[in-house]
């Protein structure tokens, strides 16, 4: 397995995953029968909504609580293409991080379990009026008490 795109300390707790399984429809492909390259985000953001959803840290958890989440980085890497019908699978991995931010590492495998594609999101988080906070707010102070606690799987 490749290098994770985000540092672990020895303090930090596991990180919190989440996996689901997609196929390749005809409209997500090219001429060629390949995945276009600019698919591969949504792809992403399948994974990151099946995990905040099941941790409570999805996007109408954020707009409930008068933040929102926008990516400020995207970074993608491509090792071998997916094809048109074929099953696959993405995974999205939250990191810890002490500053007020999200990080999440992606990883695509095909049909048969091989990497296909890997990559990570930064989201920044923001008030109604889009100011940039520095500290996170209460249900995002909770959530990650209960993570460094132990007490998400």
């Amino acid at each position: 397995m490749q290098r994770s795109y985000f540092n672990r300390n020895a303090t930090d707790p596991e990180p919190l995953r989440a996996k689901v399984s997609r196929r390749v429809r005809f409209e997500e492909t090219d001429p060629l029968g390949i995945v276009w390259h600019g698919r591969y985000p949504g792809y992403f953001e399948d994974a990151r909504v099946a995990l905040g959803e099941r941790y409570g840290v999805g996007y109408l958890d954020f707009y409930n609580n008068g933040i929102v989440a926008p990516i400020k980085k995207m970074h993608l890497d491509y090792y071998r293409p997916l094809r048109l019908m074929e099953n696959f699978t993405i995974e999205a991995i939250l990191h810890w991080s002490d500053a007020t931010r999200v990080n999440y590492e992606f990883i695509i495998k095909d049909s048969e379990d091989i990497v296909a594609t890997t990559g990570y999101t930064v989201q920044v988080l923001l008030n109604k009026d889009n100011d940039l906070l520095l500290v996170p707010p209460p249900f995002f102070r909770e959530f990650r008490e209960k993570w460094k606690a132990g007490e998400l799987k």
